[in-house]
């Protein structure tokens, strides 16, 4: 079997994974530092401020999102005929349908980090933890967003992904078992 892009310097895997691998650990130190620190109670209404930050990029994205969008057209670097159907005419350009791609993003994912959020609002259930939990999620997704938006590197865009999931992961854990066992 031939590899994908036979004229592409060869990088090994270590090269490629080096980076995304420090950030995914990072991220589980960050994780495991915030998680066996010191709890108290908070204000279950303090989850509205990263739940509100998580908006703005998704609001932000999808105004990037039409603002590309209309200006490939305009400009002649996308037909209209491939907004109808996604599939004529497409356009060369990838980064004309990143910002599309982010939103679609954002649209998945998260809407479990919204659910938790109204969750622990709803039974008045929250600790420091969770809503420094909460912000470093919304910190990772804006991280995922720039980029996926801009560079595309595969492997760090991953590792956000991968770290924010890990992080939403915890915050549902930690809700699970203090409103179970709390």
């Amino acid at each position: 079997m031939s590899p994908i892009n036979s004229t592409a310097p060869v990088i090994s895997l270590t090269q490629i994974y080096t980076a995304p691998g420090i950030i995914v650990g990072t991220a589980t130190a960050w994780l495991f530092w915030v998680v066996t620190g010191e709890h108290y109670a908070a204000r279950s209404e303090l989850l509205i401020a990263p739940m509100v930050a998580l908006f703005a990029l998704t609001a932000l994205v999808w105004l990037i999102m039409v603002i590309v969008r209309n200006l490939a057209v305009i400009r002649g670097y996308a037909s209209i005929k491939y907004f109808a159907d996604f599939k004529s005419d497409a356009p060369t350009d990838d980064r004309l349908e990143r910002p599309a791609r982010t939103f679609n993003n954002l649209m998945q994912v998260p809407t479990l980090f919204y659910v938790i959020c109204i969750l622990m609002l709803i039974i008045k259930e929250a600790d420091n933890t969770q809503i420094i939990l909460a912000w470093t999620f919304v910190v990772f997704r804006c991280f995922h967003a720039i980029i996926y938006m801009t560079v595309n590197w595969v492997p760090y865009r991953f590792a956000t992904w991968a770290s924010s999931c890990i992080i939403l992961g915890v915050i549902w854990f930690r809700f699970v078992v203090q409103a179970s066992f709390g």
